[in-house]
This record gives C-alpha cells, structure tokens and sequence, in this order.
C-alpha cells in the first residue's frame, strides 16, 4: 500500500485531459469480507475506508465532481441489520472525515431520496454539506438512497407539478430536475469487482461516458487504481452521438 501511494503521489496528469466528473460504482465489499471468512459488515467498514484515499486523490488530481454510489433504492432489500450497519457506518464516516474533507476544499453533496433514509443519517448529511457548503476544489456526490429510475420519475412528476399543461419537456429542461442538475455529465465511470452492469445507476447521465471496470474488490482500489482508470481514460476518442 505505501509504495501504491507512492506512485499514486508522483503521478502527472495532463490537466486539460482529466475527466471533470467521475463516478464510481464501489462494488464488492461483501464478497472481499466472504472471501475472508468474515461478515459482510466488515467488508462495508472497509469499504468505507477505501473511499477517503480516492477522494483526496481526485482532489488532488484536480477532478472536478466525484460520485460516489453508496446506497441504492434496491438496498433495501438487505438484511435489517445490514442496512442498519450501512446507515451506521455513513453517520461515522461524516462525523470523522468531514473536518478533513473541509480542509481539502471538498464540497459535500448528496443525490437520491434521502428523505427515506434514518434521522441520524439525515442529520449528520445536513451538518457535512452545511460545513462543506463554501468549499469549491471538488464535489463529493454521495449517491444514497438512489437509483436511476427512480430519479427520472421524480424529475418527470417535479417538472409536471411545476409546469403549464401542454408545455413540451426537452432534454435540456429535463436536466434541471435530475439530482445532478448544475453538475458536468460523468465522463468516466469506474466500477469494480470485475462485473458489467450500471445497475440502475445515473441511466440519463452515463449516456457517452467512458466505462473502466476493474478486477480489484471495492476495499482493495487505491489510489493507483484511480490513476489507472484515468490513464486508460485518456488513451480513448470520445464519441458523442453516434457509432463509430
């Protein structure tokens, strides 16, 4: 691990080539825990702590946005004791990393129906963005209670709530009611634990950007595999619109 830092710290980036909105579907915890003989709550915990190296690396790459899926609508469907870990674990982790984050300049925000999620988890996201609100070196876009269906129907129900019957809906004036609206498109997307599947996250906001999967387990991605995904980011011809 230090000598991944390493690299990870001495690494130089084309700035005008860097992707300015990353998203990263953090896939595999359960399964690292399994293969350890440990309960899948440890492989959360360690999840979580993979998460603070990529995002102070991002920052300090210079990425604009970083999204971060932590919690989907269809997690729900754990475990009671699962989802009371996870939501746990989100309390601990804004409690403890939120100075930091400060002092690095990251902004924390958050996309989905957190309104469904428990007061304390509820609380501890008001206080983080209320803190973070000023910073502008990076977005830290926390995808909780989330899940790409369920943002296009509300941004579609929000727009029909708001607007004169018989208006026309673009796709402009549809992104103004997305979770996201205000931020650049993802231009890559990173997934780990080696599977290929968006698994119902960002459908409208993924539409052209570039897909890196990585073999590593969610608690195994460093910092170098971040320079990695970037690095095989830059050596693609981005196409928007049609096949080539």
């Amino acid at each position: 691990m230090q000598g991944q830092e390493a690299n990870a710290e001495a690494a130089p980036f084309p700035s005008q080539d860097l992707p300015r909105h990353i998203a990263i579907i953090m896939d595999g915890n359960g399964r690292w825990a399994q293969r350890r003989g440990l309960d899948r709550t440890v492989g959360h915990r360690e999840g979580v702590k993979a998460l603070k190296p990529i995002v102070k690396e991002a920052a300090r790459l210079g990425i604009q946005v970083l999204t971060a899926y932590a919690f989907s609508t269809e997690n729900w469907r754990r475990p009671s004791q699962e989802i009371d870990v996870l939501m746990g674990l989100l309390v601990e982790f804004l409690a403890s990393e939120t100075p930091e984050l400060k002092e690095e300049g990251v902004r924390i925000r958050t996309i989905g129906d957190i309104r469904k999620l428990p007061r304390p988890a509820q609380e501890s996201l008001a206080w983080a963005m209320a803190e973070t609100r000023q910073e502008e070196r990076m977005i830290l876009n926390l995808a909780l209670n989330y899940g790409g269906r369920d943002e296009i129907l509300r941004a579609v129900n929000h727009w029909r709530r708001v607007t004169p019957e018989g208006s026309e809906l673009t796709a402009e004036i549809f992104q103004q009611y997305l979770d996201t609206a205000g931020l650049p498109d993802p231009d890559l997307l990173i997934r780990s634990s080696g599977e290929f599947r968006l698994s119902n996250f960002l459908l409208w906001q993924l539409a052209y950007a570039e897909i890196y999967i990585s073999d590593k387990l969610w608690p195994d991605f460093g910092p170098a595999d971040l320079q990695a995904a970037i690095r095989d980011y830059q050596t693609r011809q981005r196409r928007f619109g049609g096949l080539g």
